[in-house]
């Protein structure tokens, strides 16, 4: 089946001429058109697009052209933008509205010679750890569809782990790629914060937010982050750094290599099966050559209360452009601050009002210093724990998520146990260095997917990507598909 192919497969048959782009992919929409319902991994999908695309690919292949990506059918989070196509975030309050334009990583994807096709569901406003708080309604886990595929991009790592796409993007705050790809059993990599290009993501917390993609393997996140990343003038985050060539940093080789094991980071809300399974993966390092070296990040305890409050105001601050005045929905009142609370009380969900109420209290007159200075405070020292501890160590090891994945409105009912699935990715993004989570293991019963989670150092993509390379190639974790 064409749908279950990765990138390099893909590519590789395409450029044989063995298959064409076409049949991989309406491969793709034929498996989105048995299992979608049941799983619900996109909001919407143009199929006459997608295949118009896809024939323009098998033109430019039968002339010759070598590009990394030429054919290849890659899903979207629904808060990219992609030109002509509907732009939600997964909200009623942008209505119908449609992207005028690309976003520099689509630009970047299509340049490559992707079909970029469909709006994968997602939290709405990227809020979430779950995906059940979709104004399109709730995404499922492929592996058992009566539980979470983890949050916010909960829509893409489903689409990747059923096969209904060969790669996907999402975006990271606080561990929105690698915690859903944890849950579904997929590689999910957030990279360096100013590595690839925020222009056309629409911000929830733009200190934090990064693109990153969710694949079947990890050479195709390193050909994908290969792709998108570079320096864009449209973005003033992005960083003017070469982008070194990813896949050829995959040797498999690590002997030598110092991996970081926190201690903090071993709690006692780890699922015992989670726990066995990463002990599991360290000793395949150490079997591998790397040598394992216990470290301290001291302020870990700290990054959920940090996170919650920079992130609440950084999307307090960003979601106020959402007024129904210039687009979206609008909800009409006698005067403008009525029209303003009457359209923001039915556009957005209940999730968004508690982080925008949230954020706003944090930054409001009295409290700002106590509470949001304090936190960008504090936000240095948990980045100075990770630079110190990259002094001793080349990268970090860690579980991804502290459970496999929690039944459909387990957590629903409790924000601050919601909040806490992504106590082990959160550190990462208030650092603003890279992560990646890759398949180490299943629970028993139910057999459920568990991640390992590597964390780099900042820019530290190659050397981070050839550990999660070393451990897929002498595991079969990957390999594994969900019989949905």
């Amino acid at each position: 089946m064409l749908n279950q192919l990765t990138i390099s497969e893909l590519t590789a048959k395409l450029a044989q001429r063995d298959v064409s782009a076409r049949e991989a992919m309406q491969s793709c929409l034929d498996r989105i058109a048995r299992v979608d319902g049941k799983i619900h991994a996109f909001i919407s999908h143009d199929d006459a697009d997608a295949l118009a695309q896809a024939d323009a690919a098998d033109q430019e292949i039968s002339r010759g052209a070598k590009k990394p990506l030429l054919g290849v059918p890659i899903a979207i989070k629904d808060v990219l933008a992609v030109k002509n196509q509907p732009l939600n975030c997964a909200s009623k309050i942008l209505g119908k509205f449609i992207s005028p334009y690309d976003a520099t990583a689509i630009e970047k994807l299509k340049a490559a010679g992707a079909v970029v096709f469909g709006r994968c569901n997602m939290d709405e406003f990227a809020m979430g750890s779950s995906t059940e708080n979709s104004a399109f309604g709730p995404t499922h886990n492929p592996w058992d569809i009566t539980r979470i595929p983890g949050g916010s991009s909960g829509g893409s790592a489903a689409a990747v782990a059923a096969d209904e796409c060969i790669a996907a993007l999402g975006t990271d705050t606080g561990g929105s790629i690698r915690q859903p790809a944890a849950l579904c059993g997929c590689v999910g990599l957030k990279p360096t914060y100013g590595r690839i290009s925020r222009y056309g993501l629409v911000a929830f917390a733009s200190s934090l937010d990064q693109i990153g993609p969710f694949t079947k393997d990890v050479r195709d996140a390193a050909t994908l982050l290969g792709v998108m990343s570079g320096h864009d003038l449209r973005d003033s985050t992005s960083v003017p750094q070469p982008v070194p060539d990813y896949a050829r940093a995959l040797t498999g080789d690590i002997k030598g290599l110092k991996l970081g094991l926190p201690k903090e980071y071993l709690i006692g809300g780890l699922d015992p099966e989670v726990k066995a399974a990463v002990d599991a993966a360290v000793k395949k390092y150490q079997e591998l050559g790397a040598e394992i070296v216990e470290i301290s990040l001291p302020h870990t305890d700290y990054a959920v209360a940090v996170y919650y409050i920079v992130a609440t105001a950084e999307a307090s601050a960003n979601l106020a452009r959402f007024d129904g005045i210039r687009y979206g929905a609008r909800v009409d009142g006698h005067d403008p601050i009525e029209l303003y609370s009457q359209t923001r009380g039915a556009g957005f969900g209940a999730e968004v009002k508690r982080r925008i109420i949230l954020g706003t209290y944090v930054l409001s007159s009295g409290y700002h210093d106590a509470y949001y200075l304090q936190a960008q405070k504090v936000r240095t020292l948990i980045r100075n724990d990770f630079l110190k501890a990259f002094e001793q160590v080349d990268a970090i090891v860690t579980p991804t998520s502290p459970t496999a994945a929690f039944k459909l409105g387990e957590k629903s009912g409790d924000p601050l146990q919601m909040y806490l699935s992504d106590i082990f990715t959160i550190s990462c993004n208030l650092a603003g260095i890279c992560g990646i989570s890759i398949p180490c293991g299943f629970t028993q019963n139910p057999r459920l997917p568990i991640g390992l989670q590597l964390l780099g150092k900042p820019f530290g993509e190659e050397t981070m990507l050839n550990l999660a390379y070393a451990f897929e190639q002498a595991t079969s974790w990957h390999k594994e598909k969900a019989a949905i």
